[in-house]
């Protein structure tokens, strides 16, 4: 079984973070291991606080998962600080994992900011220029782009900008537009389109990190990028397909629906 590593945030309530990443990597088949960079007070109402792990202590897990299990993949998702950040291009450049994807997590829906300014511009040049993909969604592709975006035209144009700027694949996610889950990659100077179902489903928290996840998790498997992505895309639809509703404001995906099913 190949493993795969997280390196992200916790989130109280299991939908998104560390916790949505270790769902999905074992929904997909690997074997999954995590590297907290901060714990979260939340709900699907919102954020409440956020205490960040000390460098010092995010380099250690990094170094002790590296120095006995290697993965196959490695998932980077909530990065709060600079500081934070410097420890992980440190350890990437240290361990040189073969597969990174990187979900630059910058707010939660109810725009509680994950990742500061000084972070966001660090990572762009030190970090993103690792990751096998970057894996944005509208608002995080507007941010990396500098441009807005309403249209198809608009996303596969910020895909590009932010590949030739940071130096690597993007996936840029349409979800944030209304009625469409079209989702752009840019890669090695070619476009490729991924069409996905719109499900109205209102209960979206943790889907970038589940996207993230399991396209890591078929990396980890020896899916070529192109893929890893479409079965990603097919597990995520699967799973807010199953309408899953908890929680007073914006709930998590169901990410166990293979097991409804079965008999416990």
């Amino acid at each position: 079984m190949r493993a795969v590593l997280t390196i992200a945030g916790s989130d109280s309530i299991g939908g998104a973070g560390v916790q949505a990443d270790i769902k999905t990597m074992i929904m997909n088949g690997v074997y999954a291991m995590s590297v907290i960079t901060a714990l979260t007070a939340q709900n699907t109402t919102g954020v409440f606080g956020i205490f960040e792990i000390s460098p010092e202590f995010l380099a250690k897990q990094i170094d002790a998962v590296f120095s006995d299990i290697r993965p196959a993949a490695v998932k980077i998702g909530m990065i709060q600080s600079r500081e934070l950040a410097e420890v992980v291009v440190e350890k990437i450049k240290k361990h040189a994992p073969q597969n990174i994807v990187i979900d630059p997590v910058m707010a939660c829906k109810n725009e509680t900011s994950l990742s500061n300014k000084d972070a966001v511009d660090f990572m762009k040049i030190n970090l993103y220029r690792f990751a096998s993909v970057l894996t944005p969604n509208i608002p995080e592709a507007q941010i990396l782009s500098g441009i807005k975006i309403n249209s198809d035209e608009d996303l596969a144009k910020s895909a590009k900008i932010i590949s030739d700027t940071c130096g690597c694949s993007v996936l840029c996610k349409g979800g944030h537009m209304p009625n469409s889950s079209n989702d752009v990659l840019y890669c090695n100077g070619e476009y490729t389109w991924f069409y996905g179902e719109h499900i109205d489903n209102p209960n979206t928290h943790g889907t970038g990190c589940t996207l993230s996840s399991a396209i890591a998790s078929n990396l980890a498997k020896g899916l070529d990028l192109i893929e890893s992505i479409k079965h990603a895309k097919e597990y995520l639809s699967s799973a807010l397909r199953a309408m899953l509703d908890l929680g007073k404001g914006n709930g998590p995906i169901d990410h166990a629906f293979l097991l409804k099913n079965n008999d416990m």
